[in-house]
């Protein structure tokens, strides 16, 4: 793109107040970016442009666009920036056809993952154990299988998520709810980096600008659009996981949901959404049987579920992070061991006080279980 082109773009992009559907508007009536800030007051009014976007693109912020430029030749050979526009040929062809379809995605990384198959995998950030563990092992191996998981770089499920496939060798992409400038959560400053390096991070949202609470519902569209079908694996009954599986299927996307334990709050998402017509998913098999028509995915090469990396809880003390490791499900003793890396003889120690206390239950095969109160 000329210079003066990407000029033009970013100064469109940062119209207060514009949009993706008066953008659209705009581009579609005068062509190109510099077309529309050439057409004037009157031209915009004519294209039924409200007064006060009127003066805005009659002001547009120069200083503003000379920082995004900045931000964008920062790039480097291991992970390139960048702006991806509508009438870019790399602009993916189902993001382009969901409604609000971005103007434009900044990115950082490989920008060509976005034309290969990508599965949606989400979740809640204040996970279970389980959760994380299903997070991580179902997108370890739909990596493994052919195809990149796309997510919200989010706590919990969606950082799971992520690092399965990175785990696994494969390709993911976090859709950020913010600009590319900045991390969040800062948490995830590490794996940020990891995904730029190996895979890619997308934003609409210009450099500097702040993870507000709306931009959240918005990535959501970007994250269903961009993918064959979502995954949700944990959720509440009120979440923003529940956001983009609903826009998924406005989208005409597949949803698919892992079940739980009717004790664990964030399964009730899951199975609101299973009684609701989403595809019970017990296995990376149903997911890739739904999606078969559309891809061809090479052979397993290990069975479902048995790569996930243990997850780490924070927590003050052994017994409270033993608790926290059980979380709904029966859970045997090698598992806890991985979860909460800790030697056996303290885990040990620490379930049999449980069980004095009556928060746990021992049941034959060296398995536990946190007790319901």
């Amino acid at each position: 793109m000329a210079p003066a082109d990407l000029r033009h773009w970013l100064a469109l992009l940062r119209v207060a107040g514009l949009g993706p559907s008066r953008g659209a508007r705009l581009l579609q009536r005068f062509g190109d970016p510099r077309a529309v800030f050439a057409a004037g007051a009157a031209a915009w009014r004519g294209a039924g442009i409200v007064e006060e976007l009127c003066v805005a693109l009659g002001q547009p912020d120069w200083a503003a666009v000379d920082e995004d430029l900045r931000w964008l030749d920062g790039a480097t050979t291991s992970s390139p920036r960048g702006l991806l526009t509508r009438d870019d040929a790399r602009y993916p062809e189902a993001l382009a056809e969901i409604a609000q379809a971005p103007l434009a995605l900044f990115y950082r990384g490989d920008a060509d993952l976005l034309q290969t198959p990508q599965l949606a995998v989400v979740g809640a950030r204040a996970a279970s154990a389980q959760g994380v563990e299903n997070a991580q092992a179902f997108a370890a191996e739909i990596a493994r299988r052919g195809l990149t998981i796309t997510s919200g770089l989010a706590l919990g499920i969606d950082a799971a998520a992520h690092r399965g496939a990175l785990a696994a060798q494969g390709l993911t992409i976090a859709v950020c709810g913010n600009g590319l400038d900045r991390i969040y959560p800062a948490r995830n400053k590490d794996l940020a980096h990891a995904i730029a390096e190996r895979g890619l991070l997308i934003s609409e949202f210009a450099p500097g600008e702040p993870p507000k609470p709306e931009n959240f519902p918005r990535r959501n569209r970007i994250i269903s659009g961009l993918s064959l079908g979502v995954l949700v694996v944990e959720a509440a009954r009120e979440s923003g996981s529940l956001i983009t599986a609903r826009l998924a299927a406005e989208q005409g996307r597949e949803v698919f949901a892992i079940p739980g334990s009717i004790h664990n709050p964030l399964a009730r998402g899951c199975h609101a959404l299973i009684r609701e017509g989403a595809r019970l998913t017990e296995t990376v098999d149903d997911i890739l049987a739904e999606l078969a028509p559309q891809l061809r995915l090479p052979a397993p090469v290990v069975e479902p579920g048995t790569e996930s990396a243990a997850s780490t809880i924070p927590a003050d003390d052994l017994q409270r992070r033993v608790l926290s490791a059980l979380g709904h499900e029966a859970v045997s003793l090698e598992r806890l061991i991985e979860r909460v890396g800790a030697p056996v003889e303290q885990i040990t120690a620490a379930l049999l006080n449980l069980e004095l206390e009556g928060q746990v239950v021992a049941a034959p095969g060296d398995v536990f279980s946190r007790l319901q109160r």
